[in-house]
């Protein structure tokens, strides 16, 4: 039953769709389509998960949505979003480092970080701020597509001079329109009191769905949403990180560590070649206190070298990883899992596997990172893969390390067009950047996972999967629900104001009325 409750609500999710297309090719690009990028239409019309996202944060409403639709749209090509570049901001903007994307939340939502001291209202520079704000958001959601954002103000040393109310209600906009289910929540740090009155008129410009996403903290109590490791000292926090620019803070990924330690970066790699001969050893740049030497791949011989051994440990390389039910699929490799790897407390759930299939003419290489390449081994961590091959990569916990929905993977894989001898470590070098494919993947911590030896391993981990998504269909209906009765209860006591004052108005007004009777009937 549940089952079928389950498809039911798909299918009804895939009506509305349809039902929104349908709808905006007809009303709204029918009468003009120089209102909107066609870079952004072409989207609506080929990802579902795009227009899902309008459809959500609108309760389902398709007349609502489309309207969201229209606005969002029109916004996007009115600033330029699609074609925002580094080069389009102005340099000064990027240096004083007011707007900057670092570090992850509890949850492993990446923090979107304002210094609200760094802003200054200038009707001169408002408009380079709001596509400043929109380079930022936009860069996010090409690297980490449907991943929600927490926003943090950091309001410490600020006063009534920094508070723009007009760039505020943009900023707001930007996650209730342009951007919707973007927002995780919104963490207003260390306000000063003088500031209450301007956050109340804040607040009114959220509406429901983004009020309750609202926290307000001190600097002791922001370490309930944010961990120490993320938070800058005046926070309270241990997080070393200082911006500065060149170039763009980015997510830090490093080569996690291979079955031999760890594995030192290209860049290292080239700095130190100079000084290999006369060295024993490299230290390694990833914290780690085994020292290796830098070592040059034939990708031709490591290929060959590698398939003799998966030969002989194909029986054992792959026990007790965990299987990708779904795929992401790029237009040099197909990457499965598509999202998330899976990491559980127990040995059976400690590692997981990636399957990368080549569906480029020529062969691919790769390489994978992490943000956290302490914790991880990988193997292999960087190879090729052949035209029309699969490669399996073990991914699995180092020692007693744990998991955690902070942690990234990163997926990077180019073209080899004239492969030859040539060596992986001087191709990645000068590989152009726009011809590099990467995917992102997140962890998920497993809750509560129970080990099994039986072959019907799989089957438990599948049910739980089909029950979670059940669970999140429910809730999500829930929370429609309560949004819907919370807008209903909000008309109810806006009415219930307004007829107050008439009340009071037509008692006034009688009053009044009596007072004007009893002076003109009194005798002159």
């Amino acid at each position: 039953m549940a089952e079928l409750d389950h498809r039911e609500g798909e299918q009804d999710i895939e009506k509305k769709i349809v039902e929104t297309r349908q709808r905006f090719t007809n009303e709204f690009l029918q009468d003009s389509t120089e209102k909107y990028d066609s870079r952004d239409v072409e989207r609506l019309q080929s990802e579902d998960a795009l227009v899902e996202g309008y459809l959500t944060w609108r309760l389902y409403v398709v007349d609502d949505a489309l309207k969201m639709i229209d606005e969002s749209l029109q916004w996007r090509k009115e600033f330029g979003v699609n074609d925002l570049t580094e080069s389009v901001i102005p340099r000064w903007m990027f240096e004083t480092g007011a707007v900057f994307l670092h570090g992850y939340d509890k949850e492993g939502n990446k923090l979107f970080w304002f210094k609200v001291k760094l802003h200054v209202k200038d009707p001169k520079t408002v408009l380079d701020k709001k596509k400043y704000v929109a380079f930022w958001l936009e860069r996010y959601a090409k690297k980490e597509p449907g991943m929600p954002l927490t926003v943090v103000f950091d309001m410490s040393d600020s006063g009534i001079s920094n508070i723009d109310m007009d760039f505020v209600r943009y900023i707001i906009n930007c996650f209730k329109v342009y951007y919707p289910k973007f927002l995780s929540k919104m963490i207003i740090v260390d306000m000063p009191w003088i500031m209450n009155a301007a956050w109340k008129i804040v607040k009114t410009w959220l509406g429901p769905e983004a009020i309750s996403k609202l926290r307000f903290a001190s600097k002791s109590e922001v370490q309930t949403f944010i961990g120490p490791e993320y938070l800058p000292a005046h926070m309270g926090g241990t997080d070393p990180f200082k911006y500065s620019y060149p170039p763009l803070p980015d997510d830090d990924f490093q080569m996690p560590l291979c079955d031999n330690g760890p594995v030192a970066s290209e860049d290292e790699m080239e700095s130190k070649e100079a000084d290999a001969e006369s060295k024993d050893a490299l230290e390694s740049s990833f914290s780690s206190e085994v020292a290796v030497k830098p070592k040059k791949v034939n990708f031709l011989e490591d290929s060959l070298r590698s398939e003799d051994n998966d030969k002989g440990e194909t029986s054992t390389k792959y026990k007790g990883a965990r299987k990708p039910l779904t795929t992401f699929k790029g237009h040099l490799l197909h990457v499965s899992p598509a999202e998330e790897l899976s990491f559980g407390s127990v040995e059976t759930e400690r590692k997981s596997l990636i399957i990368l299939s080549n569906v480029a003419k020529n062969q691919v290489a790769f390489k994978v990172r992490t943000t956290a390449p302490e914790k991880y081994r990988v193997k292999p961590s960087s190879s090729c893969c052949e035209p029309g091959a699969s490669v399996d990569i073990v991914v699995s916990l180092h020692g007693g390390s744990q998991a955690s929905p902070q942690d990234r993977f990163l997926i990077m894989a180019a073209e080899m067009e004239n492969a030859g001898s040539q060596e992986l470590a001087l191709f990645w070098k000068e590989v152009p950047k726009a011809k590099v494919m990467e995917h992102r993947l997140r962890c998920h911590v497993l809750e509560g996972a129970k080990p099994t030896g039986t072959p019907l391993r799989d089957a438990p981990v599948e049910m739980a999967t089909s029950g979670q998504q059940e669970l999140s269909m429910v809730l999500m209906r829930l929370m429609a629900c309560n949004s819907r009765l919370e807008q209903k209860l909000n008309t109810c006591l806006w009415i219930q104001k307004v007829l107050t004052v008439l009340v009071l108005v037509l008692l006034m007004l009688t009053l009044l009325c009596l007072y004007l009777l009893g002076t003109s009937a009194q005798p002159s």
